[in-house]
């Protein structure tokens, strides 16, 4: 069996209203992935108009690309760092004290090699209390980050992570607990 590409049917997802996702394409190319706009203010009523449920004191540097807010939720004092993808074709949760640093992707989507159509496949993430995505890390589908775990610098999560735990590497791995000192 080979791949056909020709065969890739997704009529099963629907992400929303055609008028919507349009509307949201500009904003997000004008208020979001510019770089030239620095200002949090704008950022959070634009995000709560599209549906995003939002908590306070969340701070979104420039350069984050967002591709659906409705499937948005982020809970109180969230950071999300420049070059930020937050890829959500279906809900992601970061929960209250979530840092998401620079170059970071969250990915709800991927494609079932195991089929000639190249189907997608799709998982939502949750991001609980106090967990760190750290710089260029990629968060898969269906992966839930336990409170305060860490994904260090360049790793790929493409499973559970456990809470009070540091992992690194491709795919990530426990290598020690996190401690948090007063």
């Amino acid at each position: 069996m080979q791949s056909d590409l020709s065969s890739f049917n997704n009529s099963w997802y629907y992400p929303g209203n055609k008028l919507r996702i349009i509307c949201w394409y500009f904003v997000n190319v004008l208020f979001f992935i510019n770089p030239l706009n620095p200002f949090y203010a704008i950022k959070r009523f634009l995000l709560r108009l599209f549906g995003c449920k939002l908590g306070k004191n969340v701070l979104i540097k420039p350069s984050v690309n967002i591709k659906y807010p409705w499937f948005l939720e982020i809970g109180n004092n969230v950071w999300i760092g420049e070059n930020v993808w937050i890829d959500n074709l279906v809900k992601v949760t970061l929960r209250d004290n979530v840092c998401i640093s620079q170059g970071a992707m969250l990915l709800c989507g991927n494609h079932d090699y195991k089929k000639s159509s190249f189907d997608y496949r799709l998982g939502e993430i949750y991001i609980e209390d106090g967990a760190w995505v750290g710089a260029k890390s990629v968060v898969c589908p269906g992966v839930r980050m336990a409170s305060h775990s860490i994904l260090s610098v360049g790793a790929i999560a493409n499973r559970d992570l456990e809470p009070y735990t540091i992992y690194q590497g491709n795919p990530a791995v426990k290598i020690r607990q996190r401690v948090i000192e007063k």
